[in-house]
């Protein structure tokens, strides 16, 4: 498993990212053998968020009480948590005293002192970034939380927060996989008249991170769409499977360990967030980080997939 320095962090952290969000009605022993499979693969980033789980904070509190971490074995991993989602509305909530009492809570829940990593989890179209910015300095000089970043967010919505946080924003968590990939797909066909994947929908976000050093954290990694279900293996993308078959067998990993690779291989350096609670899936989707695909493979992917290629 390949790992990198999170810019704007002392954190050392991995290419794979293990996703919690579904871990609520699993025993001990599934959680246990969830974490630990992913352990042993090199996967030493969780991911979590207020809103996980059949009520709030439920797969946090489910994480800790399976897993029971001591202060020593809490400081092998990095915990990242979102906040800002209101269900009940639903609507969102950047406001100093919702950000401050939500990760409040989530270190109660995850039975921890800190987040290494606290995201806001999509746009709040009312935000006020002083409350933000409020929020993020209080909860970073009192050690609550390391690092802070922001999840499904544009440029624009990313500057007006860096207007005013004195913390760099290390992280951006937005879908992409190799069917769902207009962050990249856009601008390999930018200024093509009558061609929908030269339409902008993000404003350049991929470059923008890149210009920023905040990492881009890839979620629904293996979805065709927006919870659409998975690529692999389905028959509605003959072709595509038919490459990533071909490709894992030459190889020798899973064809998960290719969808995986086809993001990792990006030079900017992005993590692939997991939603998957099957452990075999896990690992084989960790071998990705080690597979360095040419730059004709990866391209092979990328049209197989329908994007064009001018």
């Amino acid at each position: 498993m390949k790992t990198f320095t999170l810019p704007g962090t002392d954190l050392v952290v991995p290419d794979v990212v293990l996703g919690l969000m579904r871990i609520q009605d699993k025993t001990d022993d599934e959680v246990r053998t969830l974490v630990r499979t992913a352990r042993d693969a090199g996967i030493t980033f969780l991911d979590h968020a207020d809103v996980y789980g059949d009520d709030l904070h439920g797969c946090e509190r489910r994480f800790a009480e399976a897993m029971a971490l001591s202060p020593a074995e809490r400081d092998e991993w990095v915990i990242q948590s979102k906040a800002g989602i209101v269900p009940d509305g639903p609507y969102f909530d950047f406001s100093y005293e919702h950000l401050v009492a939500s990760v409040h809570a989530s270190l109660e829940a995850l039975r921890t002192d800190h987040l290494d990593v606290l995201l806001l989890h999509r746009p709040d179209a009312l935000v006020e970034p002083e409350e933000v910015a409020r929020a993020f300095s209080e909860l970073h000089a009192a050690g609550k939380v390391r690092a802070f970043g922001v999840s499904n967010h544009t440029p624009g919505q990313i500057e007006l927060l860096r207007r005013y946080v004195e913390q760099p924003i290390v992280a951006n968590q937005l879908q992409l996989s190799i069917t769902h990939a207009p962050l990249i797909a856009q601008g390999v066909a930018s200024n093509m008249a009558a061609l929908d994947q030269s339409v902008s929908r993000d404003v350049g976000t991929l470059d923008y991170c890149r210009l920023h050093d905040i990492t881009v954290q890839a979620w629904s990694p293996f979805q065709a769409g927006f919870f659409t279900g998975t690529f692999l293996g389905s028959p509605e993308y003959a072709e595509l499977n038919a490459v990533i078959d071909r490709l894992a067998a030459q190889y020798d990993v899973p064809p998960i360990a290719i969808a995986t690779a086809w993001i990792t291989r990006h030079p900017a350096r992005m993590q692939v967030v997991l939603g998957t609670t099957t452990p075999e899936r896990v690992a084989g989707a960790a071998q990705g980080s080690d597979v360095h695909l040419t730059r004709a493979e990866w391209y092979e992917l990328f049209r197989a997939a329908g994007h064009t290629v001018p």
